[in-house]
């Protein structure tokens, strides 16, 4: 199977989980620009990242499905749960991470998209800024209630999503230290030898 990610991009997070399962995955790792090329776009027409290339050629997008996926692969009994209701709670935080916390970041990464003037831009980005509190504060206590160690209580790929979105907050005027519990994870899990491999083949960490 073939990953495709970019630096910086949520790729890392099936990058991490695929480690995580044991789950050989080949990373193609794209130049900026790479993925609105026309290469890219026959293989996901979306011109995002991630994408993941099975053997059969089939084609998975969107972080959520191809982490679900990756967690089906995984004989690591944590990360591929049997019950029912584990991997609906897995599929609910999943889904809460992408489309409300994620999604919240966009008047940050790309405010142009939102408002065309600068003031309308500074406008849209203080109220994603105070969103994206309440998000950590919510994930934060989320985490706590979970014992601190995994979000659902356990390592699951949704630790992969977290993580990427502890480290996105640095380049907001947010600080992840003010949020204990999601501090101590990020610090962590950036000490795992997994997740250094990942960031490193990644071309997030030399």
């Amino acid at each position: 199977m073939k990953l495709y990610a970019m630096p910086g991009t949520c790729a890392l997070a099936p990058n991490i989980a695929s480690i995580w399962a044991r789950v050989p995955v080949e990373l193609v790792n794209l130049e900026r620009g790479e993925h609105q090329a026309n290469t890219y776009l026959l293989l996901n027409p979306k011109g995002q990242v991630p994408a993941l290339q099975l053997d059969d050629g089939q084609v998975l997008t969107e972080a959520t499905a191809i982490l679900l996926y990756i967690a089906s692969l995984s004989e690591n009994p944590e990360l591929s749960p049997h019950e029912p209701i584990q991997w609906a709670r897995q599929a609910e935080a999943l889904s809460y991470m992408s489309s409300e916390v994620h999604s919240d970041f966009g008047p940050h990464f790309v405010p142009e998209r939102f408002a065309s003037s600068p003031e309308a831009r500074k406008d849209i980005q203080r109220h994603a800024y105070e969103k994206l509190e309440m998000h950590f504060r919510r994930l934060d206590k989320s985490l706590e209630e979970a014992g601190g160690k995994g979000y659902l209580g356990k390592r699951t790929v949704v630790d992969s999503y977290l993580f990427v979105l502890c480290r996105w907050i640095d380049s907001t005027p947010l600080e992840l230290n003010s949020f204990s519990y999601l501090a101590e994870f990020r610090s962590r899990l950036e000490q795992e030898s997994d997740v250094i491999n990942a960031l490193k083949r990644q071309k997030m960490l030399t």
